[in-house]
Protein backbone atom coordinates (compact mmCIF):
# COMPACT_ATOMS: atom_id res chain seq x y z
CA UNK A 1 0.00 0.00 0.00
CA UNK A 2 1.16 3.56 -0.67
CA UNK A 3 1.81 5.53 2.51
CA UNK A 4 2.54 9.25 2.72
CA UNK A 5 4.10 10.42 5.98
CA UNK A 6 5.78 13.70 6.76
CA UNK A 7 9.06 12.66 8.34
CA UNK A 8 11.32 15.32 9.83
CA UNK A 9 9.45 17.97 7.89
CA UNK A 10 9.68 16.23 4.50
CA UNK A 11 6.71 14.48 2.94
CA UNK A 12 7.78 10.93 2.13
CA UNK A 13 5.81 8.49 0.02
CA UNK A 14 6.55 4.77 -0.02
CA UNK A 15 4.98 1.49 -0.98
CA UNK A 16 4.92 -0.68 2.14
CA UNK A 17 3.36 -3.94 3.16
CA UNK A 18 0.38 -3.31 5.46
CA UNK A 19 2.11 -5.16 8.31
CA UNK A 20 5.28 -3.02 8.17
CA UNK A 21 5.99 -1.46 11.53
CA UNK A 22 6.79 2.24 11.60
CA UNK A 23 10.17 1.49 13.20
CA UNK A 24 11.14 -0.78 10.32
CA UNK A 25 9.84 1.68 7.73
CA UNK A 26 11.92 4.48 9.25
CA UNK A 27 15.07 2.35 9.48
CA UNK A 28 14.86 0.10 6.45
CA UNK A 29 12.98 2.17 3.89
CA UNK A 30 13.97 5.70 4.86
CA UNK A 31 17.46 5.01 6.25
CA UNK A 32 16.77 6.77 9.57
CA UNK A 33 18.72 4.41 11.78
CA UNK A 34 18.61 6.67 14.84
CA UNK A 35 15.30 4.99 15.62
CA UNK A 36 16.60 1.97 17.49
CA UNK A 37 14.80 -1.32 17.93
CA UNK A 38 15.50 -2.85 21.29
CA UNK A 39 12.74 -5.29 22.07
CA UNK A 40 9.90 -5.25 19.48
CA UNK A 41 7.43 -5.50 22.39
CA UNK A 42 7.14 -1.84 23.48
CA UNK A 43 8.99 -2.59 26.70
CA UNK A 44 12.15 -0.51 26.23
CA UNK A 45 11.25 2.68 24.35
CA UNK A 46 14.41 2.72 22.20
CA UNK A 47 12.16 3.14 19.16
CA UNK A 48 10.34 6.22 20.50
CA UNK A 49 9.60 8.93 17.94
CA UNK A 50 7.28 11.92 17.97
CA UNK A 51 4.02 11.49 16.09
CA UNK A 52 2.24 14.79 15.75
CA UNK A 53 4.41 16.03 18.62
CA UNK A 54 3.65 13.24 21.08
CA UNK A 55 5.93 10.35 21.91
CA UNK A 56 5.03 7.02 20.36
CA UNK A 57 6.77 3.68 20.31
CA UNK A 58 7.29 3.04 16.63
CA UNK A 59 7.63 -0.73 17.13
CA UNK A 60 3.95 -0.90 18.09
CA UNK A 61 2.61 1.22 15.25
CA UNK A 62 2.18 0.25 11.63
CA UNK A 63 3.60 2.61 9.03
CA UNK A 64 0.11 2.77 7.55
CA UNK A 65 -1.19 4.17 10.84
CA UNK A 66 1.14 7.15 10.38
CA UNK A 67 -0.45 8.01 7.03
CA UNK A 68 -0.88 11.77 6.86
CA UNK A 69 0.81 12.36 10.20
CA UNK A 70 3.98 14.25 11.14
CA UNK A 71 6.76 12.01 12.46
CA UNK A 72 9.94 13.35 14.03
CA UNK A 73 12.93 11.10 14.58
CA UNK A 74 16.14 11.97 16.39
CA UNK A 75 17.65 12.93 13.02
CA UNK A 76 15.02 15.65 12.61
CA UNK A 77 15.27 17.16 16.08
CA UNK A 78 18.36 19.32 15.57
CA UNK A 79 18.20 22.49 13.52
CA UNK A 80 18.95 22.42 9.79
CA UNK A 81 22.28 24.10 10.55
CA UNK A 82 23.22 21.33 12.99
CA UNK A 83 22.35 23.29 16.12
CA UNK A 84 21.29 20.82 18.76
CA UNK A 85 17.76 20.89 20.12
CA UNK A 86 17.79 22.13 23.75
CA UNK A 87 17.08 18.60 24.98
CA UNK A 88 19.97 17.18 22.96
CA UNK A 89 22.21 19.93 24.32
CA UNK A 90 21.13 19.19 27.88
CA UNK A 91 21.81 15.47 27.41
CA UNK A 92 25.29 16.37 26.15
CA UNK A 93 26.06 18.84 28.93
CA UNK A 94 24.71 16.62 31.71
CA UNK A 95 26.45 13.47 30.40
CA UNK A 96 23.06 11.77 30.14
CA UNK A 97 24.18 8.90 27.99
CA UNK A 98 26.45 5.96 28.36
CA UNK A 99 26.23 3.39 25.59
CA UNK A 100 23.76 5.67 23.77
CA UNK A 101 21.35 2.97 22.62
CA UNK A 102 18.38 4.34 24.55
CA UNK A 103 19.32 7.98 23.95
CA UNK A 104 17.31 8.76 20.78
CA UNK A 105 14.10 7.37 22.26
CA UNK A 106 14.81 8.89 25.66
CA UNK A 107 15.46 12.34 24.16
CA UNK A 108 12.25 12.26 22.12
CA UNK A 109 10.21 11.02 25.08
CA UNK A 110 11.69 13.85 27.16
CA UNK A 111 10.77 16.43 24.50
CA UNK A 112 7.20 15.16 24.57
CA UNK A 113 7.20 15.17 28.36
CA UNK A 114 8.18 18.86 28.49
CA UNK A 115 5.41 19.69 26.03
CA UNK A 116 2.95 18.22 28.51
CA UNK A 117 4.70 19.37 31.71
CA UNK A 118 6.90 22.41 30.96
CA UNK A 119 8.20 22.69 34.55
CA UNK A 120 8.36 19.16 35.93
CA UNK A 121 9.90 18.16 39.23
CA UNK A 122 12.20 15.17 39.55
CA UNK A 123 9.34 12.79 40.37
CA UNK A 124 7.36 13.88 37.29
CA UNK A 125 10.42 13.35 35.07
CA UNK A 126 11.05 9.90 36.47
CA UNK A 127 7.40 8.96 36.12
CA UNK A 128 7.14 10.53 32.66
CA UNK A 129 10.09 8.54 31.34
CA UNK A 130 9.27 5.23 33.03
CA UNK A 131 8.30 3.69 29.68
CA UNK A 132 11.86 4.19 28.40
CA UNK A 133 14.59 1.95 29.76
CA UNK A 134 18.28 2.68 30.10
CA UNK A 135 20.12 -0.58 30.48
CA UNK A 136 23.26 1.27 31.62
CA UNK A 137 21.24 2.78 34.48
CA UNK A 138 22.09 6.35 33.57
CA UNK A 139 18.83 7.64 35.01
CA UNK A 140 20.35 10.17 37.40
CA UNK A 141 21.99 12.17 34.63
CA UNK A 142 19.01 11.70 32.31
CA UNK A 143 16.74 13.26 34.94
CA UNK A 144 19.26 16.08 35.44
CA UNK A 145 19.28 16.70 31.69
CA UNK A 146 15.50 16.88 31.42
CA UNK A 147 15.31 19.26 34.37
CA UNK A 148 18.09 21.40 32.86
CA UNK A 149 16.29 21.55 29.51
CA UNK A 150 13.07 22.55 31.28
CA UNK A 151 14.91 25.29 33.14
CA UNK A 152 16.41 26.62 29.88
CA UNK A 153 13.01 26.71 28.21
Amino acid sequence: MDVVITVNGIERSADVEPRTLLAHHLRDNLGLTGTNIGCDTSSCGACTVLVDGRSAKSCTMFAAQAEGLDVTTIEGLAGADGTLHPMQQAFHECHALQCGYCTPGMVLAAVSLLEEYPNPDEHQVREGLEANLCRCTGYTNIVKAVLAAAKEA
